[in-house]
């Protein structure tokens, strides 16, 4: 079924998706470190300065390689950072002290590889809420909400919904046969032009309207 000449999807590529409101980006044209890979439609609000989202990723460094990927559809609130590989310091050890950052004879005290727990993985239509914090090594899944200033440390189900220092789960968003039907839907994955079509139906309905109107297709 195509969709209608008169159903039209805003620019991916617009820096200010919204006219005459500065303090909002897509974040996938604003994004230019290699390290950092954003999905379409994707957004940042910031009360401040939203085009300096990347300054929210700590600790990104290239000689680590660690990478922060963030998929479609995620809206991002003002606050939120990203704690990455570079801040870890070595806790089995006597001392926490990055002794060879320092040089001299220091140099040498500490192994090769810097302590990596690994890329900062978020899926489709997250939510990340005002002033959370995420941690290196983690994967939030699909459809996951981040309460505001959470302190996420460990991986977050898909639909789950999770709040707290350290964040534990407080609901799922959905029962455990609909989160099924909404991953093998994957709504974000369709052409733009179809999300377009049901784009109301995405917001507001039901999993089980959704697969039927996907199933009508």
């Amino acid at each position: 079924m195509p969709t209608p000449p008169d159903l039209t999807a805003p620019d991916a590529t617009a820096l200010f998706p919204i006219e005459g409101q500065p303090s909002m980006v897509f974040l996938k044209p604003l994004v230019t470190n290699p390290q950092i890979e954003i999905g379409e439609y994707s957004y940042y609000h910031s009360f401040d300065d939203p085009k300096a989202f990347e300054e929210n990723v700590r600790y990104l460094f290239d000689f680590i390689g660690d990478r922060l990927v963030i998929g479609r559809f995620c809206s991002i609130a003002h606050g939120a950072e990203f704690l990455m590989n570079g801040g870890n310091h070595l806790t089995d050890t006597v001392s926490s002290f990055p002794f060879a950052i320092f040089g001299a004879d220091w140099a040498g005290a500490m192994p090769d590889a810097w302590p990596h727990k690994g890329d900062l993985v978020i899926g489709h239509d997250v939510w990340i809420g005002y002033d959370a914090t995420l941690m290196a090594g983690i994967t939030v899944g699909h459809g996951a909400v981040i309460a505001s200033k959470a302190v996420v440390a460990s991986d977050v189900p898909p639909y789950a919904m999770v709040a707290g220092n350290p964040a534990r789960i407080i609901r799922m968003r959905h029962s455990e046969e609909d989160i099924a039907r909404l991953l093998e839907l994957a709504w974000w994955d369709w052409p733009i032009e179809r999300i377009t079509r049901h784009a109301r139906l995405i917001a507001t309905g039901t999993p089980a309207q959704l697969a039927d109107a996907a199933a009508r297709d």
